[in-house]
């Protein structure tokens, strides 16, 4: 399953805390309906039918069904540079 680190989990909290982000909502991940194998990343008000929800420390993440499967042993990091502009960022999960 999707791992989040520390710094997602504060980053998708902050961004979900806002007043136009409804309670329920979250970062969801889906492939693009043009191009299937490139994963598109945007916040929702609730998860879609059949997606995998994670939750963690009050961060949500809602995974359509094929993002789950090809994101199942990644680790998903997050980066907030100078201007305030966030990039999502996808790793191995280190291995036990």
């Amino acid at each position: 399953m999707l791992t989040l680190t520390d710094t997602a989990v504060t980053v998708i909290r902050n961004l979900t805390a806002q007043p136009e982000v409804a309670d329920t909502g979250g970062l969801r991940i889906a492939p693009t309906p043009d191009t299937p194998a490139t994963l598109a990343v945007g916040f929702t008000p609730e998860p879609l039918a059949g997606d995998q929800v994670i939750e963690e420390d009050g961060a949500r993440v809602f995974l359509d069904p094929e993002a789950a499967n090809a994101l199942d042993d990644k680790v998903l990091d997050a980066e907030v540079d100078g201007n305030g502009d966030i990039a999502f960022m996808l790793g191995l999960q280190p291995e036990h």
